[in-house]
């Protein structure tokens, strides 16, 4: 497999672009505190299930307002720069949040605050450094484009494998706070990365010329007719439902670790493993995959991944032991596999969600389809819990696991008669690309306002395009 076959020689390397796939690293790593919270919350504050995923579902709040975060770097730049000083407030936050956690914070609550300031500050330099993805992504052509998607969420998963084992191993030796100890330096990573991004400051003159109020009103404009094309609204809507369905997660934390007896680091070995079947998805799909049409992708990955899912039953019903499987290779395994579907199913997705972007509102665009996704994750989790209360497994108690296991992975073919709202291209194509222009033309007729908001975004893709460079059809 040569760098040709990927697709990685079409990209120009450049400080910048190792800087934004630093932040994505960043955003993998992260995951080294993943089982210490996780943990942290179940043995030393003594919180239920329930109410671990309720606590948990609060500290995802900041990613289900991510156009507010695009919105703001798109209309308010600081001391004349869009990105970087983003970037900066989101390294300084995080290095705080994580620094709470190891020191002062006691209780539940604290904790549920200081992972929401946390998750902030992810979810911020997830916006810029997705709106600096987005805007290099327009230059490239079809093929460029899945290129760049997926070398961002390659490096995510770097991050990942890169901390993954030592989340648990470190958790055997150390406690969660001295593990939070450790992840605060991560975000200061992200505040270097944020000095590596090639930006200009926008002209004292151009920012005197916008009237803020005007333009914003024209965004919101911008956004909601972009947001009504149908090919924009329908596989919208798809992907909220394909997202939504009910998880299991939660109480399968609880099932490894309360019933099959599994450790911190073992659990860190299976975080490895996932991670490395996340970078064999997104390679699979970037080799084989990226021409195929969506409709086809998404039907064959949620059948195979339904069928492995109710694999799982073999697990909760101990089947294995009577097969001379231990607990630990079969979970291994089955965790594998069910990562690797799954990144190969969400790669697509992403990519479509960056191409329908139109220039002048890319950021906040695109994080509002990435906002409704993890919306449809919370709901995801939410509706998990309401199921595992309602079938009464609990952190003892898991005799219902079988039923849980049904209901969850039968929920995941719902979405399968609306895959006719996709657009029958390739995954890496362009829907629609004459809707999305004619958009852009009537609202630069309609408001003046909205041609000088298109003048600095041109600005900003004149940046992009002196360090990567376009080697096809925009």
């Amino acid at each position: 497999m040569t760098l040709s076959s990927l697709g990685l020689n079409r990209l120009r390397w450049s400080p910048e672009l190792a800087a934004i796939l630093l932040v994505y690293f960043v955003q993998g790593a992260l995951g080294l505190a993943q089982l210490a919270m996780s943990f942290y919350f179940k043995d030393e504050l003594g919180v239920s299930p329930a109410q671990m995923a309720a606590l948990l579902g609060i500290t995802s709040i900041p990613w289900t307002i991510k156009p507010l975060y695009g919105w703001m770097s798109d209309r308010y730049p600081i001391a004349r720069y869009r990105r970087r000083p983003y970037l900066l407030l989101s390294g300084t936050l995080g290095c705080l949040a994580w620094s709470a956690l190891a020191t002062i914070v006691h209780s539940a609550w604290a904790a549920t605050v200081a992972m929401t300031v946390s998750s902030l500050s992810i979810a911020i330099a997830d916006v810029i450094v997705d709106a600096i993805v987005v805007e290099r992504t327009r230059l490239e052509d079809r093929a460029g484009a899945g290129t760049l998607q997926s070398l961002a969420w390659g490096s995510t998963a770097v991050g990942s494998i890169a901390t993954a084992y030592w989340g648990g191993a470190l958790l055997d030796r150390l406690s969660p706070q001295a593990v939070f100890g450790l992840t605060a330096t991560l975000p200061l990573l992200v505040a270097i990365a944020a000095l590596a991004i090639a930006e200009t400051p926008l002209p004292q003159s151009d920012r005197a010329s916008i009237d803020r109020a005007s333009t914003s009103w024209t965004q919101v404009q911008q956004v909601w007719r972009a947001i009504k094309l149908p090919s924009i609204l329908l596989p919208t809507a798809f992907i909220v439902v394909w997202q939504a369905t009910p998880s299991a997660e939660s109480a399968f934390f609880y099932f490894v670790t309360n019933d099959l007896g599994f450790g911190p680091e073992f659990l860190g070995r299976v975080r490895l493993a996932t991670s490395i079947a996340s970078l064999i998805g997104i390679g699979i799909f970037q080799r084989w995959l990226r021409a195929v049409p969506l409709r086809s992708i998404l039907f064959w990955i949620t059948l195979i991944s339904f069928g492995l899912g109710m694999t799982s039953l073999i697990l909760v019903t101990h089947t294995n032991r009577l097969w001379g499987i231990p607990d630990e290779w079969f979970s291994l395994g089955d965790s594998v596999v069910l990562t690797a579907a799954g990144q190969i199913a969400f790669m697509p997705i992403l990519v479509l969600a960056a191409r329908l972007c139109p220039a002048g509102i890319e950021a906040t665009l695109f994080a509002l389809l990435m906002s409704l996704l993890n919306l449809s994750g919370l709901l995801s989790k939410e509706l998990g819990a309401l199921l595992m209360q309602g079938l009464g497994v609990t952190e003892t108690e898991f005799s219902a696991m079988t039923a849980l296991v049904v209901i969850t992975n039968l929920t995941t073919l719902l979405p399968l008669p609306l895959l006719r709202w996709l657009p029958d291209d390739s995954a890496t194509g362009k829907p629609e690309p004459e809707a999305i222009e004619d958009l852009l033309l009537d609202l630069k007729a309609e408001s003046p306002a909205s041609s000088q908001m298109e003048e600095l975004a041109g600005n900003t893709v004149a940046i992009s395009s002196s360090i990567a460079p376009s080697t096809g059809e925009s």
